[in-house]
């Protein structure tokens, strides 16, 4: 039986090598300890992909691969990003079982020995899910928040803290890789495949070196990515919202009835009305129209069916170079 091991790399000089090592260190050593106790004995395979790093991340993913035959790589010919590092992580292993996981460390790969035990018993995904004990505030409010409003809003469930770093039977890839969309929310495409799954649990983690690549506002266009790709709840969102507001004016209207009515010395004409209405109106339909551009958008780049990402580099023959995924 053979596993995969596959992590994308973005300007990840500072910590490529140490993460190799790690990953060679730990899991060579459960590799063995395992084979003595097991007839299908375990091999290991790694695929790094190079997401188009502008340091050199990529010189030095070469240099790992020439020293172990083990490590696989492939190489964008620019910065695809992560969701497509991963789509073709998933496409170019050749392993039983997959293990996606980042490349700084705070996917802890001691964590993988407790995923192989989880799919010995049967399970076909095995999420790690982190604590979020000595996280920053900010970070651990803004996710709660985007856990809750996703679940309440999204087709499909995510749990909170569950992040890439799974192990997938060969059967759950065979499934991800054939769902054809462009606009991949992975997260999403993992729960939606469904198959049984086992959530397993490891403390928060800090970055050995180097900074994170997803600041606050990277985060939130991932967000918005997700909520969008799975539902189309906004639109019937702004149908609700546009339905309310008719309903607010026309009680409003009928208000100022009844008062003119009762003391037509009451009614009294001003701008307040008339620029309440028009902000309140036209906000909403600012609101509307943007959510539909976001649809329109993401049909516009799904019919055109350019491919997820190019291969500038590799090492693994049956690719070969400038090939179209």
């Amino acid at each position: 039986m053979k596993m995969s091991v596959m992590v994308p790399f973005y300007n990840e000089e500072g910590m490529i090598e140490l993460t190799h090592s790690t990953l060679v260190s730990v899991l060579d050593e459960m590799i063995n300890r395992r084979n003595q106790h097991r007839d299908d004995k375990i091999e290991l395979e790694f695929l790094y992909v190079n997401d188009g790093s502008q340091d050199n991340t990529f010189y030095l993913m070469k240099q790992i691969a020439a020293e172990d035959e083990r490590v696989k790589y492939v190489s964008f010919s620019r910065n695809f990003g992560k969701d497509a590092a991963t789509i073709a992580g998933l496409r170019y292993v050749t392993g039983d079982i997959v293990v996606l996981m980042d490349g700084d460390l705070q996917h802890p790969p001691q964590v993988i020995e407790q995923m192989l035990d989880a799919y010995d018993e049967g399970y076909d995904v095995v999420s790690a899910r982190r604590t979020r004990e000595g996280e920053d505030a900010r970070d651990t409010f803004f996710a709660k928040w985007f856990y809750r409003l996703s679940n309440r809003m999204m087709d499909v469930h995510l749990t909170d803290g569950v992040s890439e770093f799974r192990l997938f039977s060969r059967k759950a890839v065979n499934a991800v890789l054939a769902l054809p969309e462009y606009n991949r929310f992975a997260k999403g495409l993992f729960s939606w495949i469904g198959f049984k799954e086992k959530i397993v649990e490891y403390p928060n983690q800090v970055r050995e070196a180097g900074v994170t690549k997803f600041g606050f506002r990277r985060n939130i266009n991932y967000a918005i990515q997700g909520i969008l790709s799975f539902n189309d709840k906004p639109l019937r969102i702004c149908i609700k919202t546009g339905l309310f507001c008719v309903a607010v004016a026309v009680l409003y209207l009928i208000w100022m009835f009844i008062s003119w009515l009762i003391n037509p010395n009451t009614l009294v004409s001003g701008y307040f009305t008339t620029l309440f209405a028009i902000v309140l109106f036209g906000g909403v339909q600012l609101i509307s129209i943007g959510v539909l551009g976001e649809y329109i958008g993401k049909i516009y780049y799904e019919v055109k069916r350019r491919p997820h990402y190019l291969v500038d580099e590799t090492n693994i023959e049956s690719i070969g170079k400038d090939q179209v995924q």
